[in-house]
């Protein structure tokens, strides 16, 4: 279907509730706009052209994956398969999200990969990753003595990512990527999280109940306490480096920065981590809660004008850089 200029082959749905308040029977005809022009979502059913005979929706009942039945958390729209450690999709992407490049960014290992390794009975969870050998992946379909030494490589050179990172990959739930580094900068190390009790959990900046309760929970299974303890003995980095404590500081604390145009003397990425080691917050968009703008070449003629509207002042790379000393 042509809708604001491109084929539509799916729309969103998003969860139950939506589909009952729109009342869709199996075969009907529903009205499809894109949500801001992007998103394709379903807005409403054309009841005039619905079968009489035509039955309301069902929902499933069960994981499709393991037949676990799933359950719907309090003041939440989804509902989750509650089997953590034995459903195969959660299995593998958990695994995934751990490999992934802004994680533990282990090379020669993508999704496709992580699949084959668990079909091939050698990965049940993250810490079977550190006890894989050559011998057991060069055998498999698609690998040859280079691609299966690449893999093995990339394995043991994440045990130098920093422990921000290896926060992050842990897949707790409600912990982003800024989130971690917050987290970790703030307790040090993973012993003195885990030992953390649920009011200290919640003084930490933008930890609130539902992540403390998370977070608290996460430790407190057997599964994950085993799995963090294999971690540990593969040599991961459980707690903040000298050198990146060193680096931070409050400078920027309580801002919010937006980053915009090209740069000279590092990356944006670079000077994202910057504003983050140095308390600030890297925001997407100008508003009148922006700070200041870190303007590099070429910033977009709509962003200055935005910033001079609203008073936001102009930061060049080396003011930054000056200001951080």
């Amino acid at each position: 279907m042509l809708l604001s200029g491109t084929i539509v082959k799916r729309a969103s749905l998003h969860n139950e509730d939506i589909i009952r308040q729109l009342d869709i029977h199996d075969n009907d005809m529903v009205y499809v706009e894109k949500g801001g022009e992007i998103i394709p979502k379903i807005t409403g059913v054309n009841v005039d052209n619905r079968d009489m005979f035509a039955s309301p929706v069902t929902f499933i009942s069960h994981c499709p994956a393991c037949g676990t039945p799933l359950i719907r958390i309090d003041g939440e729209a989804a509902w989750v398969c509650p089997n953590k450690y034995g459903c195969p999709p959660q299995i593998a992407g958990r695994i995934s999200h751990f490999v992934s490049r802004r994680a533990m960014n282990i090379d020669g290992i993508g999704e496709e990969t992580v699949e084959q390794l668990i079909s091939a009975g050698l990965l049940k969870n993250i810490a079977d990753l550190y006890d894989l050998r050559f011998e057991q992946v060069v055998c498999l379909d698609r690998f040859a003595q280079k691609s299966a030494q690449k893999l093995i490589d990339g394995i043991k050179a994440s045990a130098a990512v920093p422990f921000e990172r290896v926060l992050f990959a842990l897949s707790i739930p409600g912990i982003g990527e800024i989130g971690a580094k917050k987290i970790a900068r703030t307790v040090k190390s993973l012993d003195n999280l885990i030992s953390m009790p649920h009011d200290r959990l919640m003084a930490i900046e933008d930890v609130g109940e539902g992540l403390a309760d998370n977070i608290v929970e996460y430790f407190a299974d057997e599964n994950n306490r085993a799995i963090i303890a294999r971690l540990r003995a593969a040599g991961l980095q459980f707690e903040i480096s000298t050198e990146t404590e060193a680096a931070s500081s409050d400078k920027l604390a309580g801002k919010s920065i937006v980053i915009s145009g090209v740069f000279a003397h590092h990356s944006r990425d670079e000077y994202k981590a910057m504003i983050e080691q140095n308390g600030g917050k890297n925001v997407g968009s100008i508003s009148k809660k922006t700070d200041f703008i870190l303007a590099g070449e070429n910033m977009g003629p709509s962003k200055a004008e935005k910033a001079a509207s609203l008073g936001i002042p102009l930061i060049s790379e080396d003011d930054f850089l000056e200001m951080l000393k």
